[in-house]
C-alpha cells in the first residue's frame, strides 16, 4: 500500500463505527474491511496512518505506519470483552507504531507537510460518546480539523468519482440520470467539478475529461480506494486459505441441508440449519443475511424474511455463505423439498445450469470481467425463447435481471477493478431465472425461482470451482437428498 502512495503523501483509514440496534443494544461489531485488510485489527475507535516517507509521530522519528487504538480498560472489558490495546496491537499484529487513540490529537503530525492526503470514505454515522473523548466521531473530527479538510467536503463525492470511472464512458445515459437525481437530493453536489462537467458534456471527449480531470486535489477521497481495489482483487495465498475454508464450510452446509430438506420444513428451519453447520465448523458469522426462498419467495432476488412456514414441494432457493476470519463465501443452491424435481422445475433448473457452465467456460485470465455474464445471458435468452417463455431474445432480462459475477473476499461484494480477469481473482458465477406469478407466460412456469452460484478462483490457465463440493446437477442433488444426514433424528420437544 505504501509503495503506491504519491511522494509526500499520507493515507488515512478509519475503523468502522459501532452501530446501534435498539436502545442500549448494539449490532455485533464488524470491522471496516479495508482496515481489517491493512491491519488485522478488529476493534472500533481506531485510525491508521500510512506515510510514504518516514515521519515523526508522538515524538518518535522514522515512523511509516501508525495505529491509534482504543485503550485497555479493565472495567469496560469486564462488560464488553478483552481489548488488544496499543501494546497488543504492536506485538500481535506487527504494527511498527501503536498507541492509544487519545494520543491522536496530540501526536504532532505535520499535516501541512503533505502534498496529498488520501483517505477512503469518512464515517458519517459514528456516534459521539461524551464519555469517550477519543471515540471514532472525535477521531474523524480531529482529522478534519488538523488536516484542514474543507468544512463542506462531502464524502459522497468519493462514490461519484468511482461510479464515473466505472460507468461514465460505457453507460452515459444511466450515469447522467443518476447524477441528476443526486443533485436533486444533494444540491451541493451540483458544484462538484466532475459532476458539473459530466452533466454539461455533450460529446464522448467532454465526458472523458469529466471522468479523468487533470487537476489533482490535495484531499483525495478516491485514489486510495482505487489502490485498494487493485490490491484486494488479487488474493494472497493466506487469503485464499481463509476463503477456501469459508467456501468449504458453506458447501458442507448446502450438502447437509439437502439431506434434511422436507416439505414440512419452513424457511427459518433451513436458515437455522445452514448457520448451525457454519458455527460447528468454526465460522464466526454469516457473510451476509441468509436468503432462503421457497416458491414465490425464490423469485425475490435478495429475499431475507425467511418466514414461510411450509415449503411443500416448491423449489427452495438457498443463497447462504459463511464468514470465516473475516472472509465470506457466497454459495447458492436450489433444491426440491420432496427430493425430486418436477418436469417444469427440472427444465428451468437445467437451463440455469447450462448457463452457468457457459459462464465457467468464460472464466480465464485476460478475459473481460463481464465475459461470464455475457455467456450466461446468451444461454438463458436462447433457452427461454426455446421454451416459449419469451417471444424475443431481449425479453430475457425480465427473468434474469442481475449480473453473473462479482468479486469475493472480505466483502461478499468485494473490492476489485472490474477490468480483465487475473490469476488470484475470486469471483462468483451465478446465473438465475425467476418467474413470478402473473408473468406473461404459461402459468405452469409461475413461482419457479432458480439460482446456482459458485465461487471461482481464476488461475493461470483457467479457473477452479472452490465450491464444487456442493452438488449442482439434477442427478447429483437427487442422489444426495436420498442419503441420511449426520443431523438426522435431532428432534426438539414440541412447545405447547
Amino acid at each position: 500500500m505504501r509503495a503506491q502512495l504519491p511522494p509526500h503523501g499520507v493515507a488515512v483509514v478509519f475503523a468502522a463505527p459501532v452501530r446501534n440496534r435498539a436502545n442500549d443494544v448494539d449490532y455485533v461489531y464488524h470491522q471496516n474491511p479495508d482496515f481489517h485488510y491493512l491491519t488485522g485489527y478488529e476493534e472500533p475507535d481506531a485510525v491508521l496512518l500510512l506515510f510514504k516517507e518516514p515521519r515523526t509521530v508522538g515524538g518518535q522519528p522514522g515512523i511509516t505506519e501508525a495505529l491509534f487504538t482504543q485503550p485497555r480498560d479493565p472495567a469496560r472489558e469486564q462488560w464488553t470483552g478483552r481489548r488488544l490495546g496499543a501494546a497488543g496491537a504492536k506485538g500481535l499484529l506487527g504494527l511498527q507504531f501503536a498507541t492509544d487513540n487519545k494520543e491522536f490529537a496530540k501526536a504532532g503530525i505535520a499535516w501541512a507537510d503533505f502534498d496529498q492526503i488520501l483517505f477512503t470514505d469518512l464515517p458519517t454515522d459514528a456516534r459521539d460518546d461524551p464519555k469517550a473523548p477519543a471515540d471514532l466521531a472525535s477521531l474523524v473530527a480531529t482529522f478534519r480539523q488538523q488536516a484542514g479538510l474543507p468544512a463542506d467536503y462531502d464524502p459522497s463525492r468519493t462514490v461519484v468519482a468511482k461510479l464515473l470511472k466505472r460507468y461514465g464512458a460505457s453507460n452515459p445515459k444511466e450515469m447522467k440520470a443518476y447524477l441528476t437525481t443526486l443533485v436533486q437530493e444533494r444540491p451541493a453536489m451540483a458544484n462538484e467539478p466532475s459532476v458539473k462537467a459530466y452533466l454539461a458534456a455533450t460529446t464522448d471527449a467532454e465526458r472523458q475529461r469529466a471522468i479523468n480531470p487533470n487537476a489533482t486535489s490535495r484531499y483525495d477521497g478516491t485514489t486510495l480506494g482505487e489502490q485498494l481495489d487493485e490490491l484486494r482483487a488479487v488474493k494472497t495465498e493466506e487469503e485464499l486459505a481463509l476463503l477456501r475454508r469459508a467456501i468449504r464450510i458453506s458447501a458442507q452446509g448446502q450438502r447437509e441441508v439437502m439431506k434434511l430438506l422436507r416439505p414440512d420444513m419452513g424457511e427459518m428451519d433451513v436458515q437455522g440449519l445452514h448457520e448451525y453447520v457454519y458455527r460447528r465448523y468454526g465460522a464466526e458469522f454469516q457473510g451476509y443475511p441468509s436468503i432462503v426462498g421457497g416458491g414465490a419467495n425464490g423469485c425475490i432476488l435478495h429475499y431475507e424474511t425467511n418466514d414461510r412456514q411450509r415449503l411443500d414441494n416448491d423449489l427452495v432457493l438457498m443463497d447462504c455463505g459463511a464468514e470465516y476470519h473475516g472472509y465470506s463465501a457466497d454459495v447458492t443452491r436450489t433444491a426440491p423439498p420432496r427430493g425430486k424435481f418436477s418436469p417444469t422445475q427440472r427444465q428451468i433448473y437445467e437451463l440455469v445450469l447450462a448457463a452457468q457452465e457457459a459462464g465457467f467456460a468464460a472464466c480465464r485470465p485476460g478475459a473481460d470481467f463481464n465475459a461470464p455474464n455475457k455467456a450466461t445471458q446468451d444461454v438463458v435468452a436462447n433457452g427461454l425463447l426455446k421454451l416459449g417463455i419469451i417471444k424475443k431474445k431481449e425479453e430475457f432480462r425480465r427473468y434474469y435481471p442481475h449480473g453473473a459475477s462479482h468479486y469475493l473476499g472480505l466483502d461478499v461484494h468485494d473490492r476489485g477493478t472490474y477490468g480483465p480477469l487475473r490469476p488470484g481473482n475470486v469471483i462468483t458465477v451465478e446465473p438465475g431465472i425467476y418467474i413470478p406469478a402473473g408473468s406473461p407466460c404459461d402459468p405452469k412456469w409461475w413461482n419457479i425461482g432458480v439460482r446456482i452460484e459458485d465461487d471461482a478462483l481464476i488461475t493461470a490457465t483457467g479457473y477452479e470451482n472452490l465450491s464444487a463440493e456442493a452438488p449442482r446437477t439434477v442427478a447429483d442433488i437427487e442422489k444426495l437428498m436420498a442419503e441420511p444426514s449426520a443431523l438426522e433424528g435431532w428432534k426438539l420437544p414440541e412447545l405447547k
